[in-house]
């Protein structure tokens, strides 16, 4: 993978060549971003910039030319990306070089044989060729884990340790790549001294969503590279030219997906389900028709999947966060809206003052918490069916 195939991140995109081509570069980097921005691409395509011939000064066409030509130097050009089409390049780019390494969350693979990844490497370079932007969940369901627990073991840490000690086959680095470090437990202290004193020439790319389930002695010893969720702009773009998205659909779940690649694509698989027509039913029920219609919507609500659920629990947030950038920064605001949602998010203004809304906001984000955490529809709705009559008909903010 190369730093053209992900999306956006231009920043990141110019100063990882810097770091390396600059001498900056620590043996021990963490790419910290949260889910679907694009964390993992971003280590695969430095993975295979550093082990890139073209920018490690070797010719990715080597022999003299036929014509006696004097070979153009490559000394004093500084590489943004890698050639892609060096033989290192297309190794790295089918995930099979030599001199880098892959760990992630894996299950037993074999009853009584210990769960490594090396179980798992042609599933792994099948997901991450087909999901590079999905999540933990994605990847467990992908390799049949059900609903069992993926972790990095101390078998795992041992046959890291095995392999970086090797020299290298090909290239000047050895790189290893850790998708989620979250999943080492204790283990992952047999690490510490490699990781602090590595073999030569040898790189740690370790690729995490959340900082505070990193065990702290490893934390220390990196360098942190911060991925910042992706511009709504940069989603729907990725989303019309390589979905082949209506661009007026790849407008509206851009602006929902929360910067969230993953799950832009999610919600593309429900794009035609009118959310709207369905939250206007749960308003009307609420403020007019009562308890009768508003048993029957949750009783609807109840049978759609968790996944159905979340994704209109996210709309009616998206609205309510349109509502209030209307009413802050006005028609500058409504340019950039949809008109439905627009008129929508007006009526929403008319019936909830901003505290209001921002309180809707944190009930919604809560129920969503619990619908993945397997949560019971049926009284989760109901419940958030009364806070919500009392935060609109009582002007009540619950919680404060």
């Amino acid at each position: 993978m190369q730093f053209s195939d992900i999306i956006g991140q231009q920043e990141l995109k110019k100063e990882l060549p810097e770091l390396m081509q600059d001498n900056r570069l620590a043996h021990a980097l963490l790419f910290l971003g949260k889910e679907g921005n694009g964390a993992l691409p971003l280590a695969l395509a430095f993975a295979q910039f550093v082990v890139c011939e073209k920018v490690n000064g070797k010719k990715a066409d080597p022999g003299p030319s036929l014509f006696g030509d004097p070979e153009p130097s490559t000394a004093s050009i500084r590489q943004t990306d890698a050639c892609g089409v060096c033989p290192s390049c297309i190794k790295a780019k089918q995930y099979v070089h030599p001199d880098i390494h892959f760990s992630y969350p894996v299950v037993t693979k074999k009853a009584g044989s210990p769960p490594i990844s090396t179980d798992y490497i042609a599933e792994w370079r099948e997901f991450i060729t087909q999901y590079p932007y999905g999540n933990v969940y994605d990847w467990l369901q992908f390799i049949g884990a059900e609903n069992k627990q993926g972790n990095i073991t101390a078998h795992e840490c041992n046959d890291i340790i095995r392999k970086l000690n090797l020299k290298s086959f090909e290239s000047e680095y050895k790189v290893l790549v850790m998708w989620l470090p979250e999943y080492l437990g204790n283990e992952g202290n047999k690490l510490l001294k490699l990781i602090e004193e590595p073999p030569a020439n040898t790189l740690f790319i370790l690729v995490a969503e959340n900082e505070s389930l990193i065990l702290q002695t490893i934390l220390s010893r990196c360098q942190l590279v911060k991925v910042p969720m992706l511009e709504p702009a940069e989603i729907e773009q990725a989303l019309v030219t390589r979905n082949n998205t209506d661009p007026g659909i790849a407008r509206q779940v851009a602006g929902v997906s929360e910067g969230n690649y993953r799950e832009a694509l999610q919600l593309l698989q429900h794009a035609d389900e009118d959310w709207q027509s369905l939250l206007r039913d749960w308003l009307n029920a609420v403020m007019k028709t009562g308890p009768v219609a508003q048993v029957k919507w949750v009783d609807e609500m109840s049978k759609l999947g968790r996944e159905k659920q979340k994704q209109f629990l996210r709309y009616f947030n998206h609205l309510l966060e349109q509502s209030v950038r209307l009413r802050v920064l006005g028609e500058a605001a409504a340019a950039q809206i949809g008109e439905k949602d627009r008129d929508f998010a007006i009526r929403l203004n008319k019936i909830t003052g901003i505290e209001q809304q921002q309180a809707i906001i944190e009930e919604l984000d809560n129920a969503a918490y619990y619908i993945e955490r397997n949560a019971n529809a049926k009284m989760l709705f109901h419940a958030l069916t009364i806070k919500l009559y009392h935060i609109i008909q009582d002007k009540i903010v619950l919680g404060v």
